[in-house]
């Protein structure tokens, strides 16, 4: 990736986070980081810069095999949605960051919706 290409990438990701802070204040950010191999995502409470539950197919808990496909996106989608509700957590933000809401970051949040998540 190029110098110009990554710093295309950060300004996208700059501007999803800037309308997420401007229309819900107080809610923790669901964060998802894509890899060409894996997934993770972090529940992050920005006013006490905290992150409060993660998941990511690079744990063995997870129990993923292959974590570059939908079904690992499905499976890290349930996983965070039950870590949040240990947590107390039920409504966040859904931060794509850079990537388009579709394949497997689209695949994830519906599968963390179905889990009970609420966004």
């Amino acid at each position: 990736m190029s110098s110009n290409s990554r710093q295309k990438m950060k300004n996208r990701a700059a501007r999803v986070r800037r309308r997420l802070r401007k229309n819900n204040v107080g809610r923790p950010r669901l964060s998802v980081f894509r890899s060409s191999k894996n997934i993770s995502v972090q529940i992050i409470d920005d006013l006490n810069g905290v992150t409060l539950a993660s998941a990511s197919t690079l744990e063995k808990k997870s129990g993923v095999k292959k974590g570059s496909d939908t079904e690992a996106a499905v499976t890290i989608g349930k996983l965070i949605a039950e870590r949040a509700k240990k947590a107390g957590i039920e409504e966040v933000v859904f931060d794509r960051g850079a990537y388009l809401f579709h394949g497997r970051v689209k695949a994830l949040a519906e599968s963390a919706r179905e889990a009970g998540l609420k966004f």
